[in-house]
């Protein structure tokens, strides 16, 4: 409830605030109005009902998806794997999807007209998922390291490709490809909304109705499969869960980092291991931390606007270097 009440008000403070200052009374009427409810101040700035509806509400309602989209992938990818300091990178999903996107660019290809590099980058990240579960398995079966050392391996494949990509390029390219690996709501439209919402709603819906074996997989894989678990069947649609929600929302936006590590774990140290509550507060507080770096990314600096991959990594950094600390001291070393 808490974190809903938090995601509503940054909500309506993040689409007031910009070069058309609009309060958000103003702008809480202007929604109010448009569902019908004539309560609440419009607003009263020059094109005021148009800066809200045209420009910032689509890049609101974006962050709030994008957000919650990888909160949620990485409390998945953090109990698939047992270990809070995974993410969905580990998978290769971004590497995948920024290799997608600088292929496209490269290419200059059109297929898809004006989202021929989001089309291309959720192909990259869903592809490269797959890469890696499919060389990871043996023998029936995915041991948890071996899809984490592919990972590794592929995604260090993937920045070869990446750097190879930027090599061949001209100067112009090699500006797209890095604007795009910095992560940016810039280029956000009810069109994105309407392609990105779809494929996160979907993988939060599988994500939850895994909420239950994610709490028995906790007690081990020997345990759970003891308890009536399918470990092999809940890893295999806790990568398509994650492949989904992460390719969805990197497409669109470029590669925004450290949410889906340092989010789920904030999460857990406040309210306990359980997935019933982890995966929808971990959505909920990745949402409002998108949505709050987006509005520090596009206020912070009169008429210019700083890179939200690169805000997040800034803040996500230090939070990662603490967490690493505080588990390694909690386990008294790694070995």
């Amino acid at each position: 409830m808490g974190l809903g009440l938090g995601l509503v008000t940054v909500g309506l403070i993040a689409a007031g605030r910009g070069q058309v200052p609009i309060s958000p009374a103003e702008v809480a009427g202007s929604v109010l109005h448009r569902l019908g409810v004539d309560l609440g101040p419009l607003p009263s700035a020059v094109q005021g009902e148009n800066a809200l509806w045209l420009v910032r509400f689509p890049r609101v309602v974006l962050a709030v998806v994008v957000g919650a989209a990888l909160g949620c992938a990485g409390a998945l990818m953090q109990g698939v794997f047992g270990n809070p300091l995974a993410e969905p990178g580990v998978i290769g999903v971004s590497s995948g999807a920024a290799v997608g996107a600088a292929a496209a660019i490269v290419s200059g290809i059109t297929v898809a007209g004006v989202w021929t590099t989001a089309a291309a980058a959720f192909a990259g990240g869903v592809l490269t998922t797959f890469i890696v579960y499919a060389m990871s398995r043996a023998s029936g079966r995915t041991e948890v390291v071996t899809l984490v050392l592919t990972g590794v391996a592929v995604n260090a494949t993937a920045g070869a490709l990446l750097g190879l990509l930027m090599f061949v390029t001209d100067d112009d390219g090699v500006r797209a490809i890095a604007f795009w690996q910095l992560g940016s709501l810039a280029q956000a439209t009810w069109g994105a909304v309407a392609v990105a919402a779809p494929c996160a709603a979907a993988g939060l819906a599988v994500a939850w109705s895994q909420a239950r074996k994610l709490d028995l997989l906790a007690l081990g894989e020997r345990p759970a499969r003891h308890l009536g678990v399918g470990t092999e069947r809940l890893r295999i649609t806790a990568i398509v869960a994650t492949a989904l929600l992460t390719a969805s929302a990197v497409a669109f936006t470029g590669i925004i980092a450290f949410v889906g590590l340092v989010v789920p774990h904030l999460i857990r140290m406040i309210a306990g291991p359980g997935h019933r509550v982890l995966i929808p507060a971990s959505a909920l507080a990745g949402a409002i931390v998108v949505v709050t770096g987006d509005l520090v990314a596009r206020t912070a600096i009169d008429y210019q606007e700083l890179p939200l991959g690169v805000l997040t990594a800034v803040v996500g950094g230090p939070a990662f270097f603490w967490l690493l600390r505080r588990t390694r001291a909690r386990a008294g070393g790694w070995g």
